[in-house]
């Protein structure tokens, strides 16, 4: 159905044109799933967006042909080819903030998608909107139709792109990150929703991915990219079951699994090689453990190794020397005393209507969370998107105001703090936020925006100074010294996060709150980030609350998680009696939700009913009572108590208290 030859793509720098993506090739069959692999920069979303001939004002093609349907689309006029996107072909964007129309509703958004290409308009079209967000698991859709994106999660921004792609039902579905920004429930449903689309319409799809675990799920090939070429083409189980690229196998390496807790991830070290400086031999070679003379002269030809299986490599070894992890530092915590301790912390918006703006119901975004996080410890609060986890990290910077409760930080009451108090306050606890691009200043260099909060705060305030600790902290995640004169927009995703990440540790904070600081990192840098956020911990006692839907990050990082549902902790205790024996059937659905990387692993997924309830209108009892497996007539009709299963294990579930006794009275 899609036939890439020779594909290459460039931009203008100057007087030079530089080569993004320089002679790819592949092809995908209806109903087939191709997943591009690598490291952010590699060129996989500029690939996506040359197919689609979406390059930005500066991107040029260069040569190579798309065929689609028999139809070359690089030879289509612009007002032709309006008909084939969003029709027969479509795409999900890496960052929906981005490509979501702010002063657009959601319904509206749809809507020019099902006008456009399916000839629906009025009631049907609303029905068909409906329908659509109830696929991708948004609850209350008659509400989030008529809401604008800046009042939707990450999460539910996401979705809503997804939901945009799927309406005019293409023939080809071009997914560059799907799933990045969704918990591991809805992106298993996600998945299961694309998986069945293919199979009813023959539907082919190109998946531009850093999950591994999402590749084993999905694809049937795989290629892999590196400085904008293939380098590995498989199938799945050749893939999974015998990578031959050094570069393939080290991001194998670098995944975070409860197997590495206690020792570093394996880095691959060094950086994607920029297009101004690409070598002239193996553009690999300079972070290869394998390299050889001859790597570093000639541009290796691709050799097969197995029926479907070819690789782009000199050396004809299997099995790659990865480098040995090092012990982990481990962090030298104080007498246990909770650094930061949260007391019935609530955050409840108000629903306005009418032409006064009556206040006619709440939304209970927070509804009595407790927590406490002691210095060199790590936190871990998972969950749906939409629960609450992203509004809990802003309340306690005081940055949405909470309703009520009490947040203590270092033995000082922030609620009600204001003006220079509250600033001092931040300085000991700073975020870094879920979406890097919305939240760095595309007016301001990377250097300054490094710099900003160290100017604010005192510290380092001669240039000099200045200048070397942006270097410093550039350094530490990861980027060259130079990035500090580039803006935002000329970064990849993952490295905006990179920035994102060093802005936040600038002024040297105490507790570090880090909503999904890796969901938009590949493995190589999420294991950089990881290894970075261990040794600050050691080295300075530095605390996190770990915002997340990564639970493999949560296996390798966490000390105590605590799961979220609709505004209130349903379980909390130790990463080992959270992940290792869960109580709560919420828990248990989330952790059967996983997906692995690795073929034929993975028990039993357990699937939910329903959708997550709309915060504004929570059940009565129970809140997970309507999706819940286990649920009996008590659950519906009274929120469960707090029980301690052991002194660190808590969980909220009429059920699992019963579990709890019936285990006791047998001991």
């Amino acid at each position: 159905m899609l036939d890439v030859k020779d594909l290459r793509l460039g931009f203008i720098a100057g007087r030079k044109t530089l080569a993004a993506v320089d002679g790819i090739s592949f092809a995908i069959a209806r109903g087939e799933t191709f997943a591009l692999l690598g490291e952010s920069g590699c060129g996989k979303s500029v690939t996506a967006q040359g197919i689609l001939r979406l390059l930005p004002a500066a991107g040029r093609v260069l040569g190579g042909s798309v065929h689609f349907a028999d139809e070359e689309l690089l030879a289509l006029p612009e007002a032709a080819m309006r008909a084939w996107r969003g029709g027969r072909m479509a795409m999900i964007f890496q960052e929906p903030a981005t490509s979501l129309n702010p002063v657009l509703t959601v319904g509206r958004q749809i809507g020019e998608v099902l006008e456009r290409h399916r000839a629906l308009t009025g009631e049907p079209a609303r029905l068909r909107m409906l329908e659509l967000l109830r696929q991708v698991g948004i609850a209350d859709p008659e509400r989030r139709l008529d809401e604008y994106p800046f009042q939707l999660s990450g999460g539910m921004k996401q979705r809503v792109m997804i939901s945009i792609a799927l309406a005019g039902e293409p023939e080809l579905l071009i997914a560059d990150e799907p799933t990045t920004a969704l918990d591991v429930t809805v992106q298993a449903q996600i998945l299961d929703l694309l998986v069945g689309l293919q199979a009813e319409r023959g539907m082919g799809m190109l998946l531009i991915t850093h999950d591994l675990g999402v590749v084993a799920r999905m694809a049937h090939r795989i290629g892999v990219m590196y400085a904008g070429e293939l380098v590995e083409v498989a199938g799945r189980e050749d893939f999974f079951g015998a990578p031959r690229h050094p570069y393939t196998q080290a991001l194998f390496a670098a995944l975070p699994e409860v197997s590495r807790r206690g020792r570093k991830l394996v880095t691959i070290p060094g950086q994607v090689p920029s297009l101004a400086a690409m070598p002239a031999g193996c553009r690999f070679a300079d972070r290869c453990p394998q390299v050889m003379a001859i790597c570093r002269e000639q541009s290796p030809d691709w050799r097969p190794v197995a029926d479907g299986h070819q690789v782009r490599c000199h050396w004809q070894g299997t099995a790659a020397a990865t480098a040995v992890a090092e012990p982990a530092a481990v962090a030298v915590e104080g007498d246990g005393a909770a650094f930061l301790k949260v007391a019935e912390l609530k955050v409840h918006f108000p629903i306005r209507k009418g032409i006064l703006q009556h206040t006619v119901g709440h939304v209970r975004a927070v509804d009595g969370v407790s927590l406490a996080i002691a210095p060199g410890r790590t936190l871990a609060l998972v969950g749906e998107s939409g629960c609450g986890k992203t509004t809990v990290g802003k309340a306690l910077l005081q940055l949405i105001p909470p309703s009520a409760g009490s947040v203590v930080l270092a033995g000082s009451e922030l609620v009600g703090l204001s003006g220079r108090r509250l600033r001092a306050a931040r300085r000991q606890m700073q975020m870094v936020f879920q979406d890097p691009f919305a939240s760095l200043n595309p007016r301001l260099r990377v250097g300054e925006i490094i710099a900003e909060g160290m100017a604010a705060l005192g510290l380092a305030t001669a240039s000099a100074a200045q200048a070397a600790a942006v270097a410093a902290l550039l350094q530490q995640v990861g980027l060259p010294a130079e990035a500090a004169e580039r803006f935002p927009h000329e970064f990849s995703g993952g490295q905006r996060q990179r920035v994102a990440i060093a802005r936040a540790l600038a002024v040297q904070p105490q507790l570090l709150i880090c909503d999904e600081p890796t969901s938009a990192l590949d493995v190589s840098v999420q294991a950089q980030i990881l290894n970075l956020l261990k040794t600050l911990q050691a080295e300075l006692g530095v605390a996190y609350l770990f915002i997340t839907h990564n639970f493999a990050v949560v296996e390798y990082l966490a000390h105590e998680v605590a799961v979220m549902y609709l505004g209130r902790i349903v379980e909390q205790g130790s990463a080992e009696e959270v992940l290792g024996a869960p109580l709560h059937p919420y828990t248990q659905a989330l952790l059967s939700a996983v997906p692995v990387p690795r073929l034929g692993e993975g028990g039993q997924r357990i699937r939910l009913a329903g959708e997550t309830p709309s915060p504004a209108k929570p059940p009565a009892g129970c809140h997970f009572h309507p999706r819940c497996p286990k649920a009996t007539d008590l659950c519906r009709q009274t929120y469960p108590e707090t029980t301690a299963a052991s002194p660190t294990h808590r969980v909220a579930c009429h059920w699992a208290r019963l579990e709890a006794r019936a285990v006791l009275i047998q001991m």
